[in-house]
């Protein structure tokens, strides 16, 4: 008989959580920058054609060699960020289990994906993959004959197998019921005070950076948007953008108070904010939870003050490249500095430099070796 051990040195489950989560954000991160920054360029050079909506399918068909081009460079921007989920699933199940746990992490987070359940989902399939992947490598035994098909059989499609199970039936629909009942608590507060409304989208918006709620917020107010009521969208837009700029600009502060693992993507955080990406702030969130107050305040507020004072966007876009088409814009524009400033000083009060700042070490990681019962 033979089973397979996991040769593992154990640190606490805290450290061991904060290490996953750093591995999967380190190789996060270069999915999340390369397509932001292109869909920056596409959106950026659609703009000086007077498009708002280059990734609209219409404009594959255009005359316009160059607009077809922006185009194309949006879908290519669009299908890195998709791979931003499965990829930190992938590597928070990496750090656990190692290379068995690529697999079952990321086709898990690939479904946390399509259930919808945002970058929070994400998080929960990379370490529902990794400890069961761990758990049967540790405990499976097979006959000698049978060795073999233990890491190449059993583990990954076994691993896979119950890691969606799990996200489909535990997680999935609990999250998707959450953004339906979201989305029509927005919708029933249209005619309540306009500035209490724009506050709480805000910091819906600020809150998951992408994930479930900020997603029925943002849809919301873009169907709000379609039937010409434009302070929901304007409130959308304006949080959208102050996590990532906020975080951005306390790195740039204050660096050293910063995981090494984050300081330079305090840059990339800036420059997807500037461009209307607000997943830029998502590796500080999962490094440190506590931003995510942080985060709420300063949309909620920015939000807010630009609605309260009389700021409308008429368009669905948070770049700075359409900061001037804004009705009152120098009040839209003070409204971001305002609440991004509220996210720079909590997260210099938040980040204090003493978190993992590394990878975790290759000899950290679990080996599996076939023994001898």
């Amino acid at each position: 008989m033979v089973k397979f051990n996991v040769n593992k040195k154990r640190n606490s489950t805290s450290v061991e959580i904060k290490q996953a989560i750093m591995t999967g954000v380190s190789y996060m991160l270069p999915f999340i920058i390369a397509g932001a920054v292109i869909m920056g360029i596409s959106r950026i050079g659609a703009s000086f054609y007077g498009i708002d909506n280059i990734w609209d399918g219409s404009h594959a068909e255009a005359g316009n060699a160059l607009i077809r081009m922006f185009h194309a460079f949006d879908g290519f921007g669009g299908m890195a960020l998709s791979l931003m989920l499965p990829v930190v699933a992938g590597y928070i199940a990496y750090s656990l289990a190692d290379k068995p746990g690529i697999g079952p992490g990321m086709i898990a987070g690939l479904l946390a994906k399509d259930l919808g359940t945002g970058f929070l989902g994400a998080l929960a399939a990379g370490f529902v993959a990794g400890y069961i992947v761990r758990y049967l490598a540790t405990n499976i035994k097979l006959p000698q004959s049978l060795a073999s098909a233990g890491p190449i059989f059993i583990i990954p499609v076994g691993g896979t197998l119950l890691a969606c199970i799990i996200m489909m039936y535990v997680i999935g629909d609990p999250l998707a019921a959450m953004n339906r009942g979201l989305e029509a608590w927005l919708l029933s507060m249209s005619g309540t005070n306009k500035v209490i409304l724009a506050a709480i989208i805000g910091g819906m918006v600020g809150f998951d950076l992408g994930g479930p709620i900020n997603k029925a917020a943002v849809t919301t107010a873009m169907a709000m948007l379609a039937s010409g009521i434009y302070d929901p969208n304007t409130a959308a837009q304006v949080a959208i953008i102050i996590p990532p700029i906020g975080i951005g600009v306390a790195t740039l502060i204050w660096k050293s108070r910063f995981p090494e693992s984050l300081q330079e993507a305090g840059k990339a955080s800036t420059l997807m904010g500037l461009i209307g990406v607000s997943e830029g702030a998502i590796p500080f969130a999962l490094a440190n939870p506590k931003i995510i107050i942080i985060n709420v305040i300063g949309s909620a507020v920015g939000s807010a003050m630009a609605v309260g004072f009389g700021a409308v966007n008429r368009a669905p876009i948070s770049g700075f490249y359409g900061w001037l088409a804004v009705e009152n814009w120098l009040t839209y524009v003070v409204a971001i500095a305002v609440g991004s400033a509220i996210v720079t000083l909590g997260s210099l009060l938040v980040f204090k430099g003493e978190m993992p700042t590394k990878i975790t070490k290759k000899s950290d990681k679990p080996s599996f070796n076939i023994t001898k019962a």
